[in-house]
């Protein structure tokens, strides 16, 4: 299995053999949450030659009872799809709203590369979002991902806090002696010119 890194695209895509893995991006419209399913090539098959807004079934990618429809995605080199355009071939055409730009500034139009409406070999990852609901919810249908490298992170700033908590305390104390020390000398100060003025 080899691994290609892009700079489009955050994620790392899995390539088997000449076939990719399709990240399927499932987003709940009641609960406005997003999955992220990782897609077998014998599942992913099923996929190719629908288009923007076509409606499929869950089964199709393993999510009984759902049906889903298909609001975008975006090929291997980053390049989003277009409705408009029609077919899995990439054009450069003028655009002046999303998908694929979102202008800064009133008006404004620019020219971009994007991927056709239809799903193809060379598509990473495809948006769908629930149209009609499953008798399971999504939580139990697709598994989450662990979040060790975030635990371990927490883990390092409960240590290092105890730690701190100890500095801190013998910096005060270190204070506290050298203020003690100070008024002692200070009152030794004061009763020897006592003395000198008696």
């Amino acid at each position: 299995m080899k691994i290609l890194k892009n700079k489009y695209i955050q994620n790392f895509i899995s390539v088997k053999g000449d076939i990719l893995t399709f990240k399927l991006i499932v987003s709940e419209p009641e609960t406005r949450k997003s999955y992220q399913l990782e897609l077998d090539p014998s599942k992913s098959t099923g996929l190719i030659g629908k288009k923007i807004n076509d409606e499929f079934n869950g089964d199709l990618v393993g999510l009984e009872g759902y049906t889903l429809k298909i609001t975008g995605g975006t090929d291997k080199d980053g390049f989003a799809m277009h409705p408009s355009i029609i077919g899995v071939v990439k054009k450069r055409i003028l655009l002046a709203a999303p998908p694929g730009f979102h202008p800064k500034i009133k008006g404004q139009r620019k020219r971009k590369t994007v991927r056709g409406n239809t799903i193809s070999e060379e598509m990473v990852q495809i948006n769908t979002k629930v149209v009609k609901r499953g008798e399971r919810p999504l939580e139990e249908l697709i598994p989450a991902k662990p979040k060790e490298k975030k635990e371990e992170k927490k883990e390092e700033v409960k240590e290092e806090q105890p730690k701190k908590e100890a500095q801190e305390k013998k910096k005060a104390e270190e204070v506290k002696e050298e203020v003690k020390k100070a008024e002692k000398t200070e009152e030794k100060k004061g009763g020897e010119e006592g003395k000198k003025e008696g």
